[in-house]
């Protein structure tokens, strides 16, 4: 038996501990896996929302980023198990997978509430966090105990900002967990979808992991009839954030939360390290609980007392002044600006955390995957797919909106919030 036919023998004899998923249903562990599923540190990510807010808006979406981590290890190990039966494919040896299966289990270690949503903050990456907690710790002792594999391989899969140490296996793993046909995302977009009762992220895994082919021995590539299905997660993934990610009242409330933390530690209120290592009930618990003015934000978002979108303007990237605005600090003090204006309308005083500016980071729709045309490895962009660079930038300028977000009362008073808007966000103003 080779080194490929005792891993597939390993993969389809070894892995009989069931977890029930709504998804995708049996997710078969190996025991080793299974007692690291029991770890303080992965049970965590049972207390964090995949969507952070997103369930004020639509209440089914209370599922969390442990059950998210499962999907993705599950895809993941049907993935490999497939290349594996090619004899393109490089000998991998079984820990080497059961490495790579780790890393896709862990990836979302150090995930904390609200994540993805405060990119801007000066923040560590959570995939160093993971990394981190992987190398570091109770944690790492059970990887070498339980699963028998090396944590420095573990991470380095995990946060590609590590040495690769030269292995091409951490490279080619690497490539299967991040891009555009990657296991985050087939489950993330299925399942925000199922969760949210709507019908945008579906996506047919079994076809997608079909059209999968090794490209040497660091990368995979897609078979030309495969197209439709990174047709299909790139049209759905714009959907997911035109009805849900970036719906209206998510984006606000989002914004609050970002709007008091980004005071908090500016003003000197609380540090960086206080935001990691929270689950949602004791982010909320701590922060929530605190007497000064930004923390009001959070508190009014835990009991879904949220602001307005007064007004909205499109971003354009071609404006100084809008992409001035990607800055955090631009966009406080253009608000202080926005307040002052109001205060003058309405002829009260605006409190300066009434008036949030929100601008949503850019999208990133990855269309650089190599596609098989023949003997020919091409780019997807040119492999005949409707997702031209031209047309993925459309759907980036679609999705961001520049948006005035108000207290209420104060958007209340206001009788032209639009025109407002417009002022600042005009080139000359």
């Amino acid at each position: 038996m080779d080194v490929k036919d005792h891993v597939i023998w390993h993969l389809d004899r070894d892995f009989t501990t069931p977890v029930r998923d709504p998804l995708w249903g049996h997710i078969h562990l190996s025991d080793g896996l299974a007692a690291l599923t029991d770890s303080p540190e992965f049970q965590q990510l049972s207390r964090i929302r995949q969507l952070g807010p997103t369930h004020l808006i639509y209440p089914g979406a209370t599922h969390t980023r442990l059950a998210h981590s499962l999907g993705v290890y599950h895809i993941a190990k049907r993935m490999i198990r497939a290349l594996l039966t090619y004899d393109e494919t490089p000998p991998i040896s079984r820990e080497h997978v059961t490495a790579y299966l780790c890393a896709a289990l862990f990836h979302d270690l150090g995930h904390f509430p609200f994540t993805h949503s405060l990119k801007e903050l000066p923040l560590e990456e959570h995939e160093s966090i993971a990394a981190r907690m992987v190398l570091e710790g109770p944690l790492a002792a059970r990887l070498r105990e339980q699963a028998r594999v090396d944590p420095e391989i573990v991470a380095r899969i995990i946060d590609e900002s590590l040495d690769d140490g030269g292995l091409s296996e951490v490279r080619l793993f690497r490539r299967l967990l991040s891009g555009s046909l990657d296991p985050d995302k087939l489950d993330y977009l299925n399942r925000d979808a199922y969760y949210c009762g709507v019908p945008y992220g579906t996506q047919d895994i079994d076809y997608a992991i079909s059209r999968l082919r090794p490209n040497g021995p660091q990368s995979v590539a897609l078979e030309r009839s495969g197209i439709s299905a990174v047709e299909n997660i790139l049209f759905s993934k714009y959907l997911m954030y035109r009805a849900v990610y970036w719906h209206r009242d998510v984006r606000v409330a989002t914004a609050m939360i970002k709007e008091g933390l980004y005071r908090g530690l500016t003003e000197g209120l609380i540090t960086e390290s206080e935001l990691y290592g929270h689950t949602d009930e004791s982010f909320y618990a701590d922060f929530g609980a605190r007497h000064e003015e930004p923390f009001t934000l959070i508190r009014r978002v835990r009991n879904r007392q949220l602001y307005v979108s007064a007004a909205d303007v499109g971003f354009d990237d071609t404006s100084a002044i809008h992409r001035s605005f990607e800055d955090l600090e631009t966009r406080t003090v253009a608000a202080r600006l926005l307040a002052a204006m109001i205060r003058d309308e309405i002829g009260r005083e605006v409190a300066s955390c009434d008036v949030i500016l929100d601008v949503p980071e850019a999208v990133s729709f990855e269309v650089a995957f190599p596609v098989l045309d023949g003997q020919r490895v091409i780019d997807y962009p040119s492999a005949g797919t409707v997702f031209t660079p031209a047309v993925v930038e459309d759907f980036t300028r679609a999705l961001r909106r520049i948006r005035l977000v108000l207290e209420p009362s104060v958007a209340a008073s206001l009788s032209r919030p639009h025109e407002l808007l417009a002022r600042v966000t005009a080139e000359t103003h």
